[in-house]
């Protein structure tokens, strides 16, 4: 016969937010389970960030987040702040950075915030079981029953932080949605977010042949934009621009590209027309983008010579082309590369100040799993931390 086991709190999901509200409820006093199918846990902080983690963003206000409903995430931001986070790094002695746009990294390894973490957790005494795989969970008499081919667990509350569907190969599985589903809660179509933008061929043979190059562009859908970073690679464009871009971007529409942000090409083309007449035309463009890109682009638009020789009409084709391109991603490079998963479970099933499910008490749902998708920068952390702490202490 299966053992049974009690405790006060089970979490299913030993990630950024699963371990931040298995911290949380055991502070509380509360007797906490953790369990995880993986063997080695957190492996997302452990590759974020080249290895030295993202951990947060100085700037994470609900304006970075994506959701059907974008108030959604305003309650748990400012229950646990990016300042809270910090100064929990801060107490562990981890020392970091700051870069780009608010970004916060560690100074060493993504390794330290799992140590941390886990320390935390250790702290309070809240179990952990890896390499554990839940065969089923019901509800009954107030109680969740979650069972494992080792023991059954019991608990009046339940965490569901399993993560999306983004980059398979570390574990990532559809357990969190279906575990919505089985409870009548609505889930919204996920889609892969933070990913690079693939093309058909004629895009893509340019994107290979500048495969490497990177350059400072501003990458614009409908009314959003972002100045980053832009890469080009030999499956696509990729770079944070994009990726920010991609949480955005709907099949079948362009996106629209600034490859000098910095000038308005026509002007600049103009003037050098003045200025050096005899020059080359992509000898006049090193000065505007790489010179890798601007022979690329002569030759796209079959514009060469002297740019004294060019019409205005070429120079107005070749400046729409720098500040201006339109090109149509042929997709994305799927949840394979994804950062993080758009949508998810519908926030309208939850209460924000608690994470509970609004029909099924005692049921929680935390992190990536939960219609939230932050910009690119720590946001997603960030959410995790948030939406962790405050169903932890809630549970």
């Amino acid at each position: 016969m299966i053992k049974e086991v009690e405790f006060d709190v089970i979490i299913i999901g030993a990630g950024a937010a699963g371990m931040m509200a298995a911290a949380t409820a055991g502070q509380r006093g509360k007797t906490v389970l953790m369990i995880d199918h993986a063997k080695k846990i957190g492996e997302k902080i452990r590759i974020s960030g080249g290895g030295r983690c993202n951990f947060t963003n100085v700037n994470a206000n609900a304006e970075a987040f994506l959701s059907h409903n974008k108030h959604f995430c305003k309650s748990a931001l400012s229950q646990y702040t990016q300042e809270d986070f910090i100064n929990l790094v801060k107490k562990h002695g981890i020392t970091f950075h700051e870069k780009t746009l608010g970004q916060l990294f560690c100074d060493d390894s993504a390794q330290q915030i799992i140590d941390m973490l886990l320390k935390e957790c250790d702290d309070v005494g809240v179990e952990l079981k890896t390499e554990t795989i839940v065969d089923s969970i019901s509800f009954s008499e107030d109680k969740y029953i979650v069972k494992t081919q080792q023991k059954i667990y019991i608990s009046p509350s339940l965490i569901i932080a399993t993560g999306g569907l983004s980059i398979p190969k570390i574990g990532a599985s559809k357990f969190g949605y279906e575990i919505a589903k089985q409870f009548g809660l609505k889930v919204i179509e996920t889609w892969p977010a933070l990913v690079p933008l693939t093309f058909q061929a004629a895009v893509l043979e340019r994107c290979k042949e500048l495969s490497g190059l990177s350059v400072d562009a501003i990458v614009r859908y409908g009314k959003t934009q972002f100045r980053e970073g832009l890469l080009f690679t030999h499956r696509g464009l990729s770079g944070p621009s994009i990726l920010q871009i991609s949480s955005y971007w709907q099949e079948g529409n362009d996106i629209e590209i600034n490859l000098a942000p910095n000038h308005n090409a026509y002007d600049f083309l103009k003037a050098r027309k003045e200025k050096d007449p005899k020059k080359e035309i992509q000898n006049s463009l090193i000065d505007l983008i790489p010179g890798r890109l601007a022979v690329s682009i002569c030759d796209e638009l079959n514009i060469h010579g002297k740019i004294a020789e060019l019409s205005d009409k070429k120079i107005q084709d070749l400046a729409t082309r720098i500040n201006d391109w339109h090109v149509k991603p042929s997709g994305t490079e799927g949840y394979r590369t994804a950062e993080v998963t758009l949508r998810g479970l519908d926030t309208e099933a939850l209460n924000s100040k608690t994470m509970e499910c609004k029909a099924q008490k005692g049921l929680y749902f935390i992190g990536e799993v939960v219609d939230v998708t932050g910009h690119l920068g720590g946001y997603n952390f960030q959410w995790a931390w948030s939406s962790g702490y405050v169903a932890g202490i809630n549970a």
